[in-house]
Order: C-alpha cells, then structure tokens, then sequence
C-alpha cells in the first residue's frame, strides 16, 4: 500500500513567504525596516564632563611627561596596588 502528501511535505515555506511580500507590495504598504536606539546607546554617544575631564588630565600629564618633570609617588603606586588586591 502506497501513501503520499502525508504531512506538510507540500508547504514551501520559501514561496509562502514571497507571497506576502508580493501581496504587500500590490496593497501599495511597502514593508520597511525599523531602527531603536536604547537610552543607555544614547547616552553612551553623548561626550560628558566626566570624559573632558580625563582628557584635560591627560595632556596636563603628557605635557609634564613629555617636559621631563613628571614625577611617580611610590606611595601612592603601592597604597593603590594594596587596596586592589585587598578589595
């Protein structure tokens, strides 16, 4: 005994998908992409005072390297490295 179509072996899911697309297109609404930008992205972009002041930081430090009076405090350097590992 021979049975066939059992099953959903007959869907194209591929063509099914063509003919809302087709279909949209004829009603005249053309199916477009959409973008959201989250708040925390926003903010991310946005340049805060908090990134101004480590830039100033920065060239005032460069400058002081690049002049050679720059000066390290191994205190400073070992109580941060302390606090690192014992946190």
């Amino acid at each position: 005994m021979k049975i066939n179509n059992i099953g959903n072996q007959n869907i194209n899911p591929y063509q099914r998908n063509m003919n809302k697309l087709n279909s949209a297109e004829k009603s005249g609404k053309s199916p477009s992409d959409k973008i959201e930008i989250s708040t925390a992205a926003k903010e991310m972009q946005e340049v805060s005072k908090l990134g101004k002041e480590r830039q100033a930081k920065v060239e005032a430090l460069k400058d002081q390297v690049q002049s050679g009076n720059y000066t390290i405090d191994p205190k400073a350097i070992a109580k941060g490295l302390n606090h690192f590992y014992q946190s």
